[in-house]
């Protein structure tokens, strides 16, 4: 898995898949379907993992006496195996990411993408990206994704995962919060070893529910993260990805280890296949880069 022949065929088997029919983007389930305010998708080049030899589907995990529901990938009947927490857009975890929670698992992850807005609301039920910014996402807290995050290491750390090496990636509200948790030290598991931010945003205006931003704590770093970010990303400007690797140059060692890969001619959400901000070649060759990462870090 960590050799560059695994990587390259890892990335040759993003195929998109034909054969869809309607049911296949009808949100039914946690990790099936698509989220509301997606539709309708770019059905030509949506990406569908099978999941034949895998232990997949929705998990419920306890926070406290919470049950958090999240999807878990994992290849079947095995142990042991290196961890990934999967974080999802702004829409929550819906078919794009469980996909990807498979893509892991095929290459040995035990991979798990919690359902981190279910407290405050059904982010897959709106139809309207403005109301599920300010009726869900907005209200959710970054104390409470922490443990959140915590607890899925607790979870796999009982079923199947070695959380000595564990990592965490994540997709625009995703990537912001695969920052933060960079620099987060688990209650009762070790710090994840690395972390791969999809075009996250790292700057911002704090808030009681949101009090820091990724550089403000990039001097803290416990993980080094590496950065995957579109050069024409309407909502990301890149004065602030340069604001983040001054910060992150003057930072722990961790930090200081940290990269930033920017695609120029890719815009925001690139590697959303369903999406029509999708572009292939910045997404393979993200992936491929992800995958690396990881390797190298000692998580794979």
């Amino acid at each position: 898995m960590d050799d560059s022949s695994s990587v390259q065929q890892a990335v040759d088997s993003l195929a998109p898949s034909q054969q869809f029919d309607r049911r296949d983007f009808v949100r039914t389930a946690l990790g099936s379907g698509f989220a509301a305010a997606v539709l309708p998708v770019a059905a030509q080049s949506v990406i569908k993992t099978p999941s034949d030899g895998l232990t997949v589907g929705e998990i419920s995990i306890d926070v406290n006496g919470f049950q958090l529901p999240a999807y878990r990938a994992a290849p079947a009947g095995r142990s042991g195996l290196p961890v990934v927490l999967v974080v999802s857009e702004i829409f929550g975890v819906h078919e794009h990411i469980a996909d990807v929670a498979r893509r892991f698992a095929r290459l040995g992850y035990l991979a798990i993408a919690p359902e981190l807005f279910v407290r405050q609301g059904d982010a897959g039920s709106y139809g309207e990206i403005a109301k599920l910014m300010a009726e869900v996402v907005s209200k959710v807290p970054d104390a409470q994704v922490m443990g959140d995050l915590d607890a899925c290491l607790d979870w796999a750390a009982v079923n199947g995962g070695d959380t000595r090496r564990s990592a965490i990636t994540g997709f625009c509200w995703g990537g912001r919060i695969t920052w933060l948790y960079g620099a987060h030290q688990p209650a009762r598991q070790p710090a994840v070893k690395a972390g791969v931010a999809w075009y996250g945003r790292l700057v911002g205006q704090g808030t009681a529910l949101t009090p820091r931003h990724p550089v403000d704590l990039a001097g803290q770093m416990q993980a080094p993260v590496l950065g995957l970010y579109g050069g024409k990303d309407a909502g990301i400007p890149l004065d602030t990805v340069e604001q983040m690797k001054k910060a992150l140059a003057g930072g722990s060692a961790a930090a200081k280890r940290s990269e930033f890969v920017v695609y120029p001619e890719a815009p925001h959400a690139f590697h959303a296949d369903y999406r029509p901000s999708y572009v292939k070649a910045a997404a393979d060759e993200g992936w491929r880069r992800c995958l690396s990462w990881l390797a190298a870090q000692g998580v794979a």
